[in-house]
């Protein structure tokens, strides 16, 4: 704040200064060590804004924006510490892009100046919805001094937005379309969820539908499923087309926590539907921890339930939804949708499981 308003009084000073106010902030002959100092906090800046959308980009996918998407922890004591190819390499090409498009900083400066002064107003709204969330004495105060700042940031903003076609446009164009992927995600893997809902079958239900006429294969076989209370759709899909079942049966739903983590002895919840031929397993894991199922597996030898690499397979269910038959208003988000499942990561590979130990059955949703 005491450098823009430096930069402010600079100017009103001089107006000629208007062309570069932050280096003729110096004397001459500090020119350089300004120029180091401006590199250092570029750099600074830089990582945190990497680390941030590592960050927030795993917080999306634990809570259904984002398909699941990898991570790679940097560090055995900080878990904290991440790193994820598909972000990073995404941000490398589009600064590349940015940099050849705008050409020069100069150019760039209306952009940056709506998404810093944007920014702000976010986090000063989110704070405000914080405060109206609070129960304590100081809320009263604190909600003022809030609109106090915003209304600061929001003048900063409406200055920023005057620029709007000289480069201003570039981050809330990026913002919408952030926001429209988001969004889209989310809202089909809710339509998938609804419509896969409605041949739903309660998973107490399950001994007794299987009955004694459908054949048993050696081995176990491992049914991820989002919901606890019911059948995994995809063992409905391979009991029609296979006709068979395996000798023992575990549905398997990796739950995600309100805590940044969670011990290893309270990880694993078993629940016994049929003694020696069908489990209900829940798998918990904090926002901060990455699933790792092959592990949690491990865990359940606690609760008298061991299994063979060899002799277990893991099935996993892909809903994509059929192209439209008829264009309308929001095709585009369906096939926005179809583009982004096509392009995400395999789900093994997110839960950490061995792919020869995988076998995925894919059903099509029609809207």
């Amino acid at each position: 704040m005491i450098n823009y308003i430096g930069q402010g009084a600079l100017v009103l000073r001089d107006t000629a200064a208007i062309k570069n106010p932050f280096y003729l902030l110096a004397p001459t002959e500090l020119l350089f060590p300004l120029v180091a100092l401006a590199t250092a906090a570029t750099v600074i800046a830089s990582q945190a804004t990497i680390s941030g959308a590592f960050s927030m980009t795993q917080q999306a996918t634990r809570l259904g924006y984002l398909p699941r998407i990898p991570v790679t922890h940097t560090s055995e004591s900080e878990r904290g510490q991440i790193y994820i190819g598909h972000v990073n390499w995404t941000m490398v090409v589009l600064v590349v892009l940015i940099v050849l498009g705008f050409k020069s900083s100069s150019a760039i400066a209306s952009a940056y100046g709506v998404a810093v002064s944007g920014t702000m107003v976010l986090t000063t709204l989110l704070v405000g919805a914080i405060a109206l969330a609070s129960r304590r004495r100081a809320r009263p105060f604190l909600l003022a001094a809030v609109a106090a700042i915003g209304l600061v940031e929001l003048v900063f903003f409406a200055a920023n937005a005057m620029k709007f076609s000289e480069g201003g446009w570039f981050p809330l164009a990026c913002g919408v379309l952030v926001f429209t992927m988001l969004t889209t995600w989310k809202r089909a893997e809710s339509v998938v969820s609804l419509r896969e809902g409605k041949i739903r079958v309660p998973v107490d239900t399950f001994p007794a539908m299987c009955g004694a006429g459908i054949p048993r294969v050696e081995g176990t076989a491992v049914y991820l499923s989002p919901d606890a209370e019911s059948v995994p759709p995809v063992l409905l899909h391979n009991l029609k087309h296979n006709k068979v079942l395996h000798e023992r049966i575990v549905f398997l739903t990796v739950v995600d926590e309100e805590v940044p983590h969670v011990p290893d002895d309270e990880r694993i919840h078993l629940r016994i539907i049929e003694r020696g031929r069908v489990y209900q397993a829940l798998m918990h894991y904090g926002f901060m921890e990455e699933p790792d199922v092959a592990r949690g597996m491990k865990l359940l030898a606690r609760h008298g339930l061991t299994f063979d690499s060899m002799l277990t397979t893991f099935f996993l269910g892909k809903s994509t939804i059929a192209r439209a038959t008829r264009p309308g208003l929001f095709t585009w988000r369906r096939e926005l949708f179809r583009w982004m499942q096509r392009n995400s990561p395999a789900t093994a590979e997110y839960f950490n499981l061995l792919p020869e130990r995988v076998i995925e059955l894919g059903t099509r949703v029609t809207i």
